[in-house]
């Protein structure tokens, strides 16, 4: 297929519309009726590129998510392998929204990491 020199060839030259194939010789504009002729788009294709940007905004994520420094917070809980009592924690989204968050535990004595839902 070769590719289209202009990027609206399947759209209505006078309102803007997604033209639709009416028949096998004519696309139609769906809204305003305007038609063109079947063989200027036929083996025509519409190529386009995503960039990391563009997922990141149409799924909602932050540019600078998983980059910023994440600070451990020390609670009073008990490791459960060498039984230390002050152990760091985080917490973070793993699963939908609405469900609880994931914490995160890290004994600074023995290095042991477990988490709780």
């Amino acid at each position: 297929m070769r590719a289209a020199r202009r990027g609206d060839f399947m759209f209505c030259n006078v309102c803007g519309t997604m033209m639709n194939f009416s028949s096998g010789n004519q696309v139609e504009c769906p809204l305003c009726k305007c038609s063109k002729r079947s063989k200027e788009v036929i083996g025509l294709e519409i190529s386009y590129k995503v960039s990391a940007e563009d997922i990141r905004r149409d799924l909602g994520i932050s540019h600078f998510e998983g980059k910023m420094e994440v600070k451990d917070m020390e609670i009073n809980k008990k490791c459960e392998k060498c039984s230390n009592t002050k152990l760091k924690f985080s917490t973070r989204q793993m699963r939908s929204a609405d469900e609880g968050q994931t914490t995160f535990f890290h004994c600074p004595v023995c290095s042991h990491t477990f988490t709780e839902n």
